[in-house]
């Protein structure tokens, strides 16, 4: 919006978007912050546009909501309303959001594959690392359904390192393999001050690859330990990102894009769409962006999560 010398505006024409659904990644394209208000809300004026979707997490709602306030502020008619859309499921309120649960089938596929992989080698490692920066529900649901996994590591997890190394020592005498799911947000506990690597253009604070890292810190421990061992490492970050949308995904966003057109048409503006105890709602963009969605390490599914990996709380 902010920059027509790089990007010209497309139109969205029925025959433009009409396969859309069945394709991976993003016709529009994505980016991670550099966007300049003023810029936008001039070229949103110039093309008199007097609907505006905006499609993201958090962070895209929050500049939603600027976007919404400026538009007020200007006296435009111009609505602006909010489509929940992020795999790592951190929006407030909402049941899930649009690409979550495609992620969460596709984050089980690598970690059966690393189960087979682990299952392969005499005292065997399957090391699975998925995203998460802030949010580890991807991490938890994929380990819960896949049912293989021994230890699965999350932002919102106290991790004492080397209770962790413990475990898996122990695991590997009882067992022979183990298999590992670490969320990329994990590195926050689970890595020292020093790994730190800056903030982004969003201001994100900018993790260590924790699952390299971690690969790394286990090679140290079994050395330490004079403990022969295999590991093999699984990155599908990319891979999930990628694929299309389930059949639970695409009818998700089918009805939100509707509910969302209908709400603009309405008249209403700076609000998001959501299902709710899986009723549709409007949900006040100001709110969604008061709070991101953790996972309660003291809610049921944790302890689903406890009961079905067998690991310790590794505090």
């Amino acid at each position: 919006l902010h920059n027509n010398r790089h990007r010209e505006w497309i139109s969205l024409s029925p025959n433009k978007v009409t396969k859309i659904h069945d394709q991976g990644g993003t016709m529009l394209g994505s980016s991670r912050g550099g966007w300049d208000l003023e810029k936008m809300m001039a070229s949103l004026e110039e093309k008199k546009i007097n609907q505006l979707y905006v499609i993201g997490g958090d962070g895209t709602h929050r500049g939603a909501e600027k976007l919404a306030n400026e538009a007020k502020k200007r006296g435009m008619k111009m609505v602006v309303a909010g489509i929940p859309k992020t795999i790592d499921n951190d929006v407030p309120f909402i049941d899930h959001s649009f690409g979550y649960r495609t992620s969460v089938q596709e984050a089980i596929r690598a970690i059966k594959a690393a189960n087979t992989e682990a299952n392969g080698a005499p005292n065997c490692i399957g090391l699975v690392k998925l995203m998460g920066r802030h949010a580890g529900f991807i991490a938890m649901q994929a380990s819960i359904a896949a049912r293989v996994v021994n230890c699965c590591l999350i932002p919102e997890m106290d991790v004492d390192k080397a209770k962790l190394f413990d475990y898996l020592k122990d695991r590997l005498n009882s067992k022979g393999h183990a298999v590992v799911v670490v969320a990329e947000g994990a590195g926050v506990t689970l890595c020292s001050q020093e790994d730190a690597l800056g903030l982004d253009k969003s201001g994100n604070p900018i993790l260590p690859d924790v699952g390299l890292w971690l690969k790394g810190e286990i090679k140290n421990y079994m050395k330490q330990e004079n403990m022969s061992y295999n590991l093999k490492y699984i990155d599908p970050t990319y891979m999930i990102r990628s694929v299309p949308a389930d059949a639970d995904d695409q009818l998700l966003c089918t009805l939100l894009s509707n509910h969302a057109v209908h709400g603009a048409m309405a008249g209403f503006s700076g609000f998001t769409v959501g299902q709710v105890n899986h009723k549709f709602v409007y949900i006040p963009i100001s709110e969604i962006t008061k709070q991101s969605r953790r996972v309660d390490i003291e809610s049921r599914m944790f302890c689903r999560m406890l009961l079905n990996t067998g690991q310790p709380t590794l505090k």
